[in-house]
């Protein structure tokens, strides 16, 4: 069976532009799109039992909520094939168990009542940290979303983390049909001054760097002969350099460790902080193990 593309919807802007991003997600990778709505409602219907016979509200709200997420879709794209459901379950519970049978989940950064000052709503948060398949969190400029920049950002990291964010991120590129910058970031160690260390080891650990790189790359790329790679090594915190580079990319990918029997959240410092400071999408690629 085929797995569909999953949207989490609650009818605030960030998830309209959640909507529209994954619309086009799915159309390029011809998949069908699921938009969910978790809510409380039902609990709330039990306890408070109304003497009208009008619906509850809440119920109402959830229904009108998917119905203009549907009716959006199908005026992005008549052709595509979407089902909707308003969950009777807290938001991030209702997308953890849409992503067990899941291509990917899509969320936007922040949802309806999150502070608006916040740089990352909890639920994405929440959803990116713990989901089992890859969660997109659409964020940044109208650029990035709008796929204007031609170029997906890979963050390489530890083969023990990033194995299945390659292969994301080259199935993404190849489906936009556009450049996959592969960005390895490396640091001298603590102890080593860098206006005292001699060149010959700035060029050692660079190289270390670059072999880790073209290790984690070269078997995925032979399956994606089309697929333009820029490979680079870059001195600095990975989180910055990444962050930084989110400014010209159309999505940025990382790979995130699960550990099995570990319920707490499950991101590194890379991926938490490009999820409340990169200029694009971030796609979060869990590695189980």
């Amino acid at each position: 069976m085929e797995l569909p593309l999953v949207v989490g919807v609650d009818g605030s802007d960030g998830s309209i532009l959640a909507v529209d991003w994954a619309a086009g997600e799915a159309a390029r990778h011809g998949l069908p799109l699921r938009l969910v709505y978790g809510s409380l409602w039902e609990r709330y219907e039990v306890a408070l039992p109304s003497l009208r016979l009008q619906r509850p509200s809440e119920r109402v709200m959830a229904q009108h909520i998917v119905a203009s997420a549907e009716e959006r879709v199908r005026r992005l794209d008549p052709d595509l094939k979407v089902s909707v459901e308003a969950v009777a379950a807290e938001a991030v519970s209702a997308l953890l168990s849409e992503g067990d049978h899941a291509f990917a989940l899509v969320t936007g950064s922040r949802g309806r009542g999150e502070l608006k000052g916040a740089l990352l709503g909890s639920v994405s948060l929440a959803v990116a940290a713990r989901a089992s398949c890859p969660v997109v969190v659409v964020q940044g400029d109208k650029a990035g979303p709008a796929g204007t920049h031609r170029r997906i950002l890979l963050g390489a990291g530890d083969p023990d983390t990033s194995h299945e964010a390659v292969r994301f991120a080259f199935r993404e590129a190849e489906v936009h049909g556009c450049v996959l910058d592969v960005v390895r970031a490396w640091r001298r160690p603590a102890h080593e001054d860098a206006d005292l260390a001699p060149v010959a080891e700035s060029v050692e650990h660079e190289a270390q760097a670059s072999g880790l790189l073209d290790a984690l790359v070269d078997g995925i790329a032979s399956d994606h002969p089309a697929v333009r790679v820029n490979r680079v090594t870059v001195e600095g915190p990975a989180r910055r350099v990444l962050a930084n580079r989110s400014e010209t990319a159309d999505l940025v990918v990382v790979g995130a460790r699960r550990r099995s029997g570990h319920f707490g959240l499950q991101l590194g410092r890379v991926s938490h902080t490009l999820l409340h400071h990169a200029a694009c999408p971030v796609a979060v690629v869990p590695q189980h193990g």
